[in-house]
């Protein structure tokens, strides 16, 4: 792999403070890979920034004080009205890559919604990240550039990034790369590992849209992106296993569906087949920039594809990710209830134990659950029932957590996601594998006594009759579990 002369050596260019003013700047996707990392480069620069968001709470201290966060959803027109109102550029941030149903429909649909609210408000530009490609795009890439077309023709004047591969701690690409080079010491290679690409990383791509805010061009402008690397799937994953020093083997096969390709990837890597399947259909297509447009118009010199490695290297070697692709709440797919269908009486388990330990201690293995730490409690069974959820197109046990730590409201957590969050007092997590109604599992910690008393609770809202069977037939499977998961989380308080 050749290190490209033109790839930056040290931080990427982007505007000055004092360029920023007054301005009012909504961000849609706050919650995802690359906004959540936007929005604090805008912060840093003095821009007042607004947050759309379909679940705030989500997003509670995750950026300054002062910027705002407001509820409302893309495929909702009504709710865009009072976001846009005073905004001066917006960008436009979403995708459904992880939605279940339809998702070219739904881009489509919340495109249109988009543009037409923020013209209506009169908003001066919108800002876009798109993918590259040309020529019988996969349904992924197509809808991405379908979007950009849209939002250029109903809505304000529009700038499009498009990108290829984003290289950084916790993209998608790279942990699809890590998990794979570290997991395989020979790999059974599909035709995809060896289409042209053009990796970029992620602080580029954040400097180039930075700078799309003083584009001062008529009308609507595409631009492409990427780093001075031409490179495949394979060569990336060579090159990352050089940096970690170790050898692997790839052994190229030309029969690998689609499918087939989405379940392995399912096995040995965090993403799950959903996400998987249209990742590799879009692995098909040609990802190279045609136009030097970009480089000619912005400061911008991106990092080479080693650079862009090492960095990423040197950011998962603190444990943590400033944000991962799982993080959005759509990569779990549709959580706002099973198209309006009436549910039916919640059931619920509910068990206590109480340990000789204060509130800190007892909760501190409950604030440590999952991930790589397990789940106290015959973590073999969770895998398995995670590799099931696979196998119907669910997220699986693959995403892990965050931090093995830290945790906030809105993280994925293995087939959960954080849905409240109080240090030292309550976790309540909300079910994102496929089960026919909703599920929670909430841990409290409360004093009693020189003590502390932890309630468990599992909570399920079934969907007809599929539900009550679901519940009532593995209900001693269930019960079991959590009782001995309850004595697991007591035993390491240092109580037992």
């Amino acid at each position: 792999m050749v290190e490209g002369s033109s790839g930056g050596t040290g931080p990427p260019v982007i505007p000055p403070r004092d360029a920023a003013g007054s301005r009012l700047i909504l961000v849609t996707g706050g919650s995802g890979y690359v906004g959540g990392r936007l929005i604090p480069a805008l912060e840093a620069r003095g821009y007042r920034v607004r947050c759309l968001a379909r679940r705030p709470e989500y997003l509670a201290g995750r950026f300054r004080a002062d910027t705002e966060v407001v509820r409302g959803d893309v495929l909702n027109p009504e709710s865009l009205a009072a976001a846009l109102r005073g905004v001066h550029a917006a960008y436009y941030l979403v995708h459904s890559m992880g939605a279940s149903g339809d998702f070219e429909e739904q881009d489509r649909t919340g495109a249109r919604n988009f543009a037409r609210a923020a013209r209506e408000r009169g908003v001066r530009r919108v800002i876009y990240l798109g993918g590259l490609g040309e020529r019988e795009l996969s349904p992924h890439l197509a809808s991405r550039q379908e979007v950009g077309d849209i939002l250029a023709a109903e809505g304000p004047p529009a700038v499009e990034f498009r990108a290829s591969i984003v290289i950084g701690s916790g993209s998608l690409s790279f942990e699809l790369i890590r998990a794979l080079v570290n997991k395989l010491p020979v790999m059974v290679t599909p035709q995809w590992v060896r289409t042209p690409t053009q990796p970029i990383a992620v602080e580029d791509v954040i400097a180039y849209l930075v700078h799309g805010l003083e584009f001062e061009g008529p009308g609507n402008a595409v631009f492409e992106i990427g780093g001075p690397d031409q490179v495949s799937y394979g060569e990336l994953m060579h090159e990352y296993a050089r940096q970690i020093g170790v050898r692997r083997v790839m052994v190229p096969v030309p029969f690998l569906t689609t499918r087939l390709s989405s379940l392995w990837l399912g096995l040995v890597t965090p993403l799950y087949a959903r996400i998987g399947k249209k990742l590799i259909d879009s692995l098909r297509n040609e990802t190279v920039v045609r136009s030097t447009a970009a480089l000619a118009r912005f400061p911008v010199r991106p990092l080479s594809v080693r650079q862009a490695i090492a960095r990423a290297l040197q950011a998962e070697d603190r444990e943590m990710a400033a944000t991962r692709w799982s993080d959005a709440v759509s990569s779990g797919g549709e959580t706002s209830g099973w198209g309006g269908r009436r549910f039916g009486s919640r059931l619920v388990d509910r068990q206590q134990i109480e340990v000789p330990a204060p509130p800190e201690r007892a909760f501190a293995p409950i604030q440590r659950i999952g991930g790589r730490r397990g789940w106290y409690f015959a973590t073999w069974l969770w895998v398995v029932r995670g590799f099931l959820d696979l196998l119907v197109g669910g997220v699986g046990m693959r995403r892990g957590r965050r931090h093995p730590v830290e945790l906030r409201a809105g993280d994925p957590l293995d087939f959960w996601r954080v849905e409240a969050w109080e240090a030292n007092r309550l976790l309540r997590l909300s079910a994102e594998m496929k089960v026919p109604g909703r599920a929670w599992l909430q841990f409290e910690v409360e004093p009693v006594g020189g003590g502390s008393r932890i309630t468990q609770t599992a909570v399920f809202d079934p969907l007809g009759l599929s539900g009550l069977a679901y519940w009532y037939g593995l209900y001693p499977i269930h019960w079991l579990i959590f009782r001995r998961m309850l004595r697991g989380v007591a035993a390491r308080t240092g109580g037992m």
